[in-house]
């Protein structure tokens, strides 16, 4: 039985290899820092969230579900996401809990958020 890891090519680059498997493992935390933070902006309702966030600089509960027309308990349960995945930081004002984007995570973002703003902005011209 063949190996699925066999390649029909006469000569394999050896160096090319081994280099790109050594930076896979030198970057290995920083894959698994952006897979983590994409994978929770692949829920469309938490990258609607983060991009309220940022927009707003921080937002409470009870603004993002007006905002979004959800009940609370559920925008809380895509922000406890958030906040155990390491994206979000909380403040506490009273009783009221207000959410902010981290740093780190929002320069990751930026750049996708851009995108939709451009696109609206196209969207409204045509």
């Amino acid at each position: 039985m063949k190996s699925n890891r066999s390649c029909i090519r006469v000569f394999a680059n050896q160096t090319q290899i081994e280099e790109c498997r050594e930076k896979l493992k030198s970057n290995a935390h920083a894959f698994d820092q952006l897979s983590g933070l994409l994978a929770l902006a692949g829920n469309e309702v938490r990258l609607k969230i983060m991009f309220l966030i940022e927009e707003e600089d921080e937002l409470c509960p009870c603004d993002l579900a007006d905002i979004l027309g959800m009940s609370i308990p559920a925008v809380s349960q895509h922000l406890r996401k958030m906040k155990d995945g390491g994206v979000l930081s909380a403040r506490r004002s009273g009783q009221t809990i207000f959410y902010s984007l981290k740093e780190e995570h929002l320069k990751l973002l930026q750049p996708f958020f851009k995108i939709i703003i451009n696109n609206e902005s196209q969207e409204a011209l045509t």
